[in-house]
């Protein structure tokens, strides 16, 4: 045990926050709550931070208290062992969450529980000693990480009180059933004399009226847990949904309620909200408080909330009618940081630091990538930069899209199949390229939402949008830019060389021209992975130009540098070539920013997303913390992200200044520390180092002259004009002479 309080002393307090200073230091000003009290919402871990650990486990609650808001609430479930010991589990079947099974293969008992048969290995049969001395825990949510499976005992409920939470809350979810077969939760709750127990709640009303006299002289809330609505209470027999339209009723026996989240705000069959119900302000109005259960990090929930679980907090106690007075949760940062750092959050805030928000497609997180509405939703989110990959039409259009394959991220599979052909020079699979195409074509299709997750995992984004919005020309993209509040564009260059020489299309000229026309005042990021690609914008010195390195990699050798500051000032370097991950937690750090900003190379990483799934355990299946770790932890020049709106709530919060006294901060993961905590052998195998960045990878070879493929457009005539430096005028010029010369012929023929 000491081990492991000493390892999560290193998780929590070891990670790289700078000293605060007192000339930083400065109080927050008060916020106003619409809880039934005014004061902050609770923050309650359920068997503390469950969402990582096995439930209640000494670490699970050592975490929980030292990552948590001050005031945190460990909320323990109740159950008795054969001999009247109490310990902290949710259910009474041990099977899924202990090592019972394992122990003890032929203990199976079925019980009828509430007039369901359970079958399993139950808590009531089987003593203290056999529980506490033989049994181990495991995580019984498979999602979550298994490497601490086995090797941490269950918690007695007076060794969770021992460790001495700021508050304590004993659940008492099966009284009936304990007293059906002569176990008294009551009488083990008196036994403790109530010592440490702030609060107590249940969801039998018998058993809440048998105690309610102790509570009360012992000052502990009683709170009354509401289960599905269609479920009998066992002491009225009543359904939970008629009970709840008597609330006050329950004044009379308890101080408040627990609902399930959807209790107050109802999803839809499509996972989207539907209004919020008057549960909250019922409540209050006769005089309950209302916590509200259910919240984790790594379920898909409404797509409302965009994958961010702190939106989802927020929902609950920032939407300017009601606020719950607290929340159960296994994962209680979360809970903190919404509660601490992002509600009442203005959005004209400004943002610390100098770190930029720069999108992937605009806030495709959202919608489908690239297009109108993507870019909208972006700059309202309060992105600094919105990019522009662009791509070249078979008649000459540059727009914007993710990729010159049009099957991701358009209809084009569904209508366009047959145009489908092979290109290896860019990508293996057959797709149906934007160059082959002409603009009009392009814009018979219907833009398609990029869900990285769904294939596998079953995660689409946003279906409602799916096929929202509308393409966006790189000329339409820079003037949209221009009318808006950014600091300034990205223009992704892509595959120059391959269009050049083979197509004949001149994708640099054509964004050269594009800027050049657009006028704009603001700043330009050209990036490319092509070093000669940034060569050719070289003659702009206000440009900042940026290389983008698509492969893993672990340092960057000073020879290396030196290549690099050739041809760019900034590097777009994958998340894991900062981090090292292996099976969902993060290993290492690597030297690469470090490497990179000796030689004043601005670094900024790529593509953080929201889902959970694509989040290390270490950072707490929340992007939030992924974002503190890359720039409070790693010290990054600029976030590339699909879902802007988290980034810069983030940025805009108090939490993200580490130089600040407050009571509560998003600190930075340490890489390496989560995973040392589980034995060696459980541990997930060490993967070998990125290899260091070669200067040779840098260099490539100079862009080919774009060919005069004079069959290659849509009329079959030649290249479009404004694809080579100085057609423009030269066909002008050539078109006027034809028409003077048709004139003349008409008029000699006419004076004859």
């Amino acid at each position: 045990m000491l081990r492991f309080l000493i390892l999560f002393s290193l998780l929590i307090h070891s990670c790289v926050a700078p000293p605060k200073t007192k000339a930083a230091a400065g109080a927050l000003p008060a916020k106003k709550w619409l809880t039934l009290s005014g004061k902050e919402p609770a923050v309650v871990a359920r068997g503390g931070f469950s969402g990582l650990f096995p439930e209640s486990s000494a670490t699970a609650n050592d975490l929980a208290i030292s990552s948590s808001s001050p005031d945190l609430t460990m909320l323990c479930n109740l159950q008795l062992t054969k001999d009247g010991a109490g310990f902290c589990l949710s259910d009474i079947r041990l099977d899924n969450s202990t090592t019972i099974s394992t122990f003890l293969p032929k203990g199976q008992k079925t019980y009828k529980v509430y007039g369901q048969n359970l079958k399993g290995w139950f808590a009531l049969d089987y003593s203290a000693d056999t529980i506490f001395s033989n049994v181990s825990l495991v995580q019984n949510i498979f999602s979550r990480p298994s490497i601490f499976d086995g090797q941490m005992s269950i918690a007695a409920v007076e060794d969770v009180l021992d460790a001495k939470p700021p508050k304590f809350w004993l659940s008492v979810q099966y009284d009936a059933f304990y007293m059906e077969h002569k176990l008294s939760p009551a009488e083990y709750i008196r036994s403790l004399r109530f010592s440490g127990i702030n609060v107590i709640s249940s969801p039998e009303i018998g058993f809440l009226k048998s105690i309610g006299k102790d509570a009360r002289r012992a000052k502990t809330k009683l709170i009354f847990e509401f289960k599905d609505p269609e479920t009998n209470e066992p002491t009225t027999n009543k359904k939970y949904s008629e009970i709840l339209l008597n609330l006050a009723a329950i004044k009379a026996f308890a101080t408040g309620i627990i609902v399930p989240k959807d209790y107050i705000w109802p999803i839809d069959s499509a996972k989207y909200l539907k209004p919020p119900t008057t549960v909250v302000t019922d409540a209050h109005k006769a005089g309950l408080e209302v916590y509200a259960s259910g919240f984790v990090n790594d379920m898909l929930t409404s797509y409302n909330y965009s994958f961010d679980p702190s939106a989802e907090y927020l929902q609950f106690v920032d939407n300017g009618q009601f606020s719950v007075d607290g929340f159960i949760s296994d994962f209680p940062p979360t809970a903190s940081q919404a509660i601490s750092c992002f509600a009442h959050q203005k959005r004209d805030t400004p943002k610390i630091g100098k770190t930029l928000v720069i999108t992937h497609n605009g806030a495709s997180g959202d919608y489908p990538g690239c297009t109108d509405l993507a870019y909208q939703k972006a700059v309202d989110d309060g992105a600094d930069v919105i990019d522009c990959s662009v791509q070249m039409t078979k008649d000459g259009m540059a727009f914007c899209l993710d990729s010159t394959d049009l099957i991701p991220t358009t209809t084009a599979a569904t209508t366009l199949m047959t145009r489908a052909t092979s290109v290896p020079e860019i990508q293996s699979k057959n797709g149906i390229f934007s160059f082959d195409l002409t603009w009009a074509e392009i814009q018979s299709l219907k833009p398609q939402i990029q869900s990285p997750f769904l294939a596998a995992d079953g995660f689409p984004r946003n279906p409602k949008n799916k096929n929202a919005g509308k393409f966006t020309t790189l000329a339409d993209f820079l003037k949209f830019s221009k009318a808006k509040a950014v600091t300034g564009v990205l223009i992704n260059v892509q595959n120059a060389a391959y269009l050049a020489s083979k197509k004949g299309l001149g994708i640099v000229d054509a964004v050269k021209s594009a800027l050049t026309s657009s006028k704009l005042d603001k700043k330009v990021l050209i990036q490319s992975d092509d070093s000669s690609v940034l060569d050719s914008f070289k003659a702009v010195p206000q440009y900042t130009r940026v290389l983008s390195i698509d492969k893993e990699i672990g340092d960057a050798p000073k020879p290396t540098i030196e290549e690099i500051k050739k041809h760019a000032d900034a590097v777009n370097v994958l998340r894991s070539s900062l981090v090292t991950i292996s099976q969902s937690f993060a290993t290492g750090k690597t030297k690469v920013v470090e490497a990179m900003h000796k030689g004043n190379i601005s670094v900024y990483v790529s593509v953080l997303r929201n889902e959970y799934l694509s989040i290390t355990f270490d950072y707490f299946s929340d992007p939030t913390v992924e974002l503190a770790t890359f720039i409070a932890g790693n010290g990054v020049d600029g976030v590339i992200t699909e879902f802007p709106a988290t980034a810069t709530r983030y940025l805009r919060s108090p939490c993200s200044d580490l130089y600040r006294e407050l009571s509560f901060a998003i600190l930075p993961a340490k890489a390496g520390t989560l995973v040392s905590v589980a034995s060696k052998e459980a541990q997930p195998p060490a993967s070998a180092p990125n290899p260091p960045l070669d200067a040779k990878d840098v260099m490539d070879p100079p862009l080919p002259p774009v060919a005069n493929l004079a069959t290659n457009n849509a009329s079959g005539g030649a290249p479009p004009a404004s694809l080579r430096s100085g057609t423009i005028a030269t066909t002008a010029n050539l078109s006027l002479s034809l028409m003077a010369v048709l004139a003349l012929g008409l008029l000699l023929c006419a004076g004859a």
